[in-house]
């Protein structure tokens, strides 16, 4: 899940070297905190928040196919 969040990110941002990924792992629930340049917030969020409510969507997919909960946070 931390991959795919880092390569989707990557592809969004001017500043790719400056996208980090951190996961705390839990028992039933995994918190990723993905953290961008200050410039790169906008694209990573976008309008009304759709890039970042797309993102959160595509990771709950996946991880139900693993039968496990991951939450995505948006880190300043």
């Amino acid at each position: 899940m931390k991959d795919l969040i880092n390569y989707i990110a990557q592809a969004l941002v001017d500043h790719p070297e400056q996208v980090s990924v951190n996961e705390v792992e839990g028992s039933q629930t995994s918190v990723l905190e993905l953290k961008v340049a200050q410039e790169d917030i906008g694209k990573v969020i976008g309008k009304q928040g759709r890039t970042a409510r797309a993102m959160r969507t595509i990771l709950s997919a996946a991880s139900a196919k693993i039968k496990k909960r991951t939450v995505l946070e948006i880190v300043e």
